[in-house]
């Protein structure tokens, strides 16, 4: 007697089971929608606390959202007139920020700050979306991670660059020309996301990257400077920075102001820094520093005999690492460049990154912690304000020789 199967006939071939979760026919095919769907109705969630949030900040002079109503909005008005900001402390970003600045005014039935607020969250998703396109636990990383810096990032242009920064390294593989060019974009806008090159394959994938990278600098930089006046008087601004009190050499001095040290804290170029004995020398020790991250990330360069897919993304990753903890300046929204690269990492099995990227979770909730929670503690040296200072950096700077090392055993030579 002939038996006769009843239900959905097997899959092509085998797939492996998902746990806790029964379905008839491929799993794969019915799970991967529900992720996804999973990941869009938390995005939509963390986001909506997010902008409630910002809504319920201080508007004007003060508060989180104070540098999108008042700064971000003074710029605007002095860059549609053609020119960049001149003797303006405040102004130390390269002239491609102008476009992101003046973005804000292609939308002008809404307020500067609600377009400026919108574009931003469009950022996001595009963030969100490509992760999700490259590997689902990048985009969790993401989703997840951004909210811990409460509503900064919604009220600062990082996320702007974080979207380009992470999309020129999901490009680098398979389109290197685009990568470079987004790179070179992002470059323009604040300079780190070119360290997004630093890992590219050598052979085609370099020799298509980097000059699509120099060929984007030259011609937006050319244009700026042709349409704008005082296009490169950031560089001025930008060389007077001193020791913010955020940073890594900022402390060390928040330890000696608590054992005796006569320094103090002043709001200078845009920011709270240090004034006193040693703090010039301070600053030229983080900028020896920082030279001593580009040295050895061209050796590691040079001496990387072993690729993989993950090696683009960690290269760009442990960079930005070395060049944060570095800095005379560590303000909390970057953290959300951070975040962005720990999520591409994640988004291929090969990263050596992992327990890098899930670091980068603590240190962006503590950050939050340091501004705008607890700011006034911290700009008063109290000693709630002090070890949290010393928790966050202390997190970057073991993250950072974590992601050097793992770097190196996993690509250079011995």
């Amino acid at each position: 007697m002939t038996t006769h199967r009843i239900g959905p006939p097997p899959p092509p071939f085998d797939l492996p089971p998902v746990p806790g979760i029964t379905l008839p026919g491929t799993g794969r095919s019915r799970t991967r929608p529900q992720r996804a769907a999973a990941l869009a109705a938390a995005w939509a969630a963390t986001r909506v606390g997010m902008l409630g949030l910002l809504l319920v900040d201080r508007v004007g002079d003060s508060g989180v959202a104070g540098e999108v109503h008042t700064l971000y909005r003074r710029w605007y008005e002095q860059l549609v007139q053609g020119a960049f900001p001149l003797d303006d402390v405040t102004w130390q970003y390269p002239p491609g920020a102008a476009v992101v600045f003046l973005a804000p005014g292609a939308l002008p039935w809404l307020t500067y700050f609600q377009a400026f607020v919108a574009l931003t969250l469009a950022a996001d998703a595009v963030i969100t979306l490509a992760l999700a396109r490259a590997g689902l636990p990048g985009a969790w990383l993401w989703v997840c991670g951004l909210p811990l810096l409460l509503h900064l990032p919604y009220a600062r242009y990082d996320v702007q660059v974080t979207a380009v920064a992470v999309l020129a390294l999901l490009a680098v593989h398979r389109r290197p020309h685009l990568a470079g060019t987004l790179a070179g974009l992002g470059a323009m806008i604040k300079v780190w996301p070119m360290l997004t090159l630093l890992g590219t394959p050598p052979g085609r994938t370099t020799r298509s990257a980097w000059p699509a990278a120099a060929t984007t600098v030259a011609a937006l930089l050319g244009a700026l400077l042709l349409g704008f006046t005082h296009t490169l008087e950031f560089l001025r601004q930008q060389g007077a920075r001193g020791v913010q009190i955020e940073s890594l050499g900022g402390t060390v001095l928040q330890i000696a102001r608590a054992t005796g040290w006569p320094g103090s804290v002043r709001y200078q170029y845009g920011a709270f820094e240090f004034v006193g004995p040693y703090v010039p020398s301070m600053t030229k020790l983080s900028l020896m520093l920082s030279v001593a991250a580009l040295c050895w990330l061209l050796l590691w360069r040079v001496r990387a005999l072993r690729w993989t897919p993950a090696t683009p993304y960690d290269a760009a990753f442990a960079a930005t690492l070395l060049f944060t903890v570095t800095s005379r300046v560590i303000s909390p929204q970057y953290m959300v460049w951070l975040l962005g690269l720990a999520a591409v990492c994640l988004t291929t099995r090969h990263t050596t990154q992992r327990p890098v990227a899930l670091l980068m979770l603590p240190a962006a909730a503590v950050s939050a912690l340091v501004y705008p929670v607890l700011y006034d503690d911290v700009l008063g040296g109290t000693r709630l304000g002090l070890l949290l200072m010393v928790v966050r950096n202390g997190l970057l700077l073991a993250a950072a020789l974590l992601s050097c090392r793992r770097l190196w055993a996993a690509t250079a030579a011995r």
